[in-house]
């Protein structure tokens, strides 16, 4: 799916001590117990050990770190849709489409996909997907047309009992038909839909119907449903465990065992020095010193696909005023924040300007207002501008009521809790008052769907090489990944006019031009994109940056 995924932000210069410096970072990863300043990944570098299957052991197992097990597991819906359910899914549901590092080249995965062809019949866009004889669902039924048809029924919005966390694609399908078999989808645009490998995909018709769709998922991750080289043997809201789908047609899985187990920040650093997980996120200066004495583990860092949001949440007073969002933007000093995220992790970056594009893909533009820029005067004549006075206390207040806002944070780390305090400071600085409002990791995603926040530190967004075609999933104005519910309808269209267009150059450009729109609405502020960066094990392959490539689940393995 072309969908950006929601996850919870990570909390995330010396002597080299006689150690041969290095300066580039090689694709296996420097040594955690490196003394030296970490080198910065390049923009095109792959920093996954990347092996072919021929090199790597058979029979391995792998256990990670997650920050949380969702209790919804249908990752089509808005509730399901979370980085960390993404990944479950990889493992035992279909991935349609191959990515290049590039991710220029989508090829389709012959797994499931034997022929894929683009067309136009009287004068629309056609697809047609023909599906792999040996592609089955677990329970035995045949991966066909009605799997698409599926897709398009719980995406297109037109039935507001689905919940999908995107529409992007689907809502312009007119039809989705049988072609030459039911092996072959046949799927007709009302409008064209351009690259449509970045939405097509597969659902589960068993999964169809409304009441399966919102509630059959819930605690219930229906391995029967999946279709994928991996089962789930186990799981729980702590713990998931997969083993290899013994009516998998593919490549064996390299890994008999995998699991993730559900711990915060700090936990999952002392885990990884344990021994009891393989790899971990190196998150803040906390974790990088943790781990710089270890031998047998390396650390491998790339540019992240992600962006960090601070979310301003419009249903609520006093947010539900424009101009008190405004002065919390022009109040918050990002470079302030950014520094703090990446202190001792010897990483630097320019501010980010987009939600729907970082700064390393191509088009990339600042699309903030320039009223947003941190300024903490400008920030106190917007509130005195509204109404607000200045109180005895420090404070604004507008009818007797002191301006105060509830920041909600997630996790234990002294990043959080250092950048919640920053944040109290700059407020307080521009006469907001600011409570904290923190709570554990493992809650995020049913705190965040709920709606009961004002402001919301930690949420992030996992994008890909389509992000920019996201701007209905961000922003729209009836969007359930909208989270600040705030929105307008010439901005839907603005965006919803992006996928229309042939050239990506285009795309690009219209999608820049209409979120500067959107952000103008001062309800989400971008503020740091920052490294993907992992310590594994030594000798784990295939596991790390790899920028927009995909990396199968059963080519993920220990080197020989």
């Amino acid at each position: 799916m072309s969908a950006a995924t929601i996850f919870a932000i990570a909390a995330c210069g010396s002597t080299n001590s006689g150690q041969s410096a290095i300066k580039s970072e090689p694709a296996v990863g420097t040594p955690a117990n490196y003394k030296g300043t970490l080198p910065m990944p390049t923009l095109t570098g792959i920093y996954n050990n990347p092996k072919s299957r021929d090199q790597l052991k058979d029979n391995g197992s792998i256990t990670y770190g997650t920050t949380e097990v969702t209790s919804d597991w249908n990752n089509f819906s808005v509730n399901g849709n979370t980085l960390y359910m993404n990944t479950y899914w990889s493992y035992y549901m279909p991935v349609l489409f191959i990515s290049s590092a590039d991710g220029g080249t989508m090829t389709p995965n012959k797994n499931y996909i034997s022929a894929y062809k683009e067309t136009k019949v009287n004068g629309k866009q056609t697809l047609y997907i023909t599906f792999s004889p040996k592609a089955k669902w677990n329970d035995g039924r045949a991966i066909d047309w009605t799997a698409v048809k599926a897709a398009w029924t719980v995406q297109s919005g037109k039935n507001k009992n689905y919940t999908p966390a995107a529409t992007n694609g689907w809502d312009q399908v007119e039809s989705v038909k049988q072609g030459s078999s039911a092996k072959q989808a046949v799927v007709t645009m009302s409008e064209p839909y351009y690259p449509a490998t970045s939405f097509i995909n597969v659902y589960p018709p068993q999964a169809e119907s409304v009441k399966a769709y919102t509630s059959g998922w819930v605690d219930n991750p229906h391995s029967e449903w999946g279709a994928g080289p991996y089962i789930i043997k186990t799981h729980s809201d702590s713990r998931v465990v997969f083993t290899p789908n013994p009516k998998w047609w593919g490549n064996k899985p390299k890994m008999t065992t995998v699991t993730y187990r559900v711990l915060d920040s700090q936990a999952e650093i002392n885990a990884f020095k344990n021994g009891e997980i393989d790899v971990a996120t190196i998150s803040n200066q906390d974790d990088r010193k943790s781990v710089s004495t270890m031998k047998n583990a390396q650390i491998r860092r790339g540019y992240s696909p992600t962006i960090a949001d601070l979310v301003l949440n419009a249903k609520v007073t006093p947010l539900n005023d424009i101009q008190v969002r405004k002065a919390f933007i022009q109040a918050v000093d990002r470079t302030q924040l950014a520094k703090i995220q990446f202190a001792g992790l010897d990483w630097t970056e320019k501010v980010p300007g987009s939600l729907l594009m970082t700064q390393t893909i191509a088009g990339y533009e600042d699309n903030m207002p320039k009223e947003a820029a941190f300024n903490t005067a400008n920030a106190k004549k917007t509130l005195e501008a509204d109404g607000y006075k200045l109180g005895s206390d420090g404070y604004y207040a507008k009818k007797g009521k002191t301006l105060t806002l509830s920041y909600t944070t997630f996790g234990d780390s002294s990043t959080t809790k250092a950048r919640g305090l920053a944040i109290q400071k700059m407020l307080k600085a521009a006469g907001v008052k600011v409570e904290i409002d923190n709570h554990p990791a493992s809650e995020f995603s049913s705190v965040v769907t709920s709606g009961k926040w004002t402001i919301m530190d930690g949420l992030g967004w996992s994008g890909n090489q389509f992000s920019y075609m996201n701007g209905v999933q961000l922003y729209g104005s009836e969007s359930g990944s909208n989270y600040s519910f705030v929105g307008k309808k010439s901005i839907d269209q603005g965006f919803a006019k992006v996928a229309t267009l042939p050239k990506r150059e285009d795309q690009v450009k219209q999608a820049n031009k209409t979120e500067k729109e959107a952000l103008k609405l001062y309800a989400q502020l971008p503020y740091f994109c920052g490294p993907q960066s992992y310590v594994v094990k030594k000798g784990l392959a295939n596991v790390g940056p790899s920028r927009f490539k995909t990396v199968l689940v059963e080519d993920i393995g220990w080197v020989k």
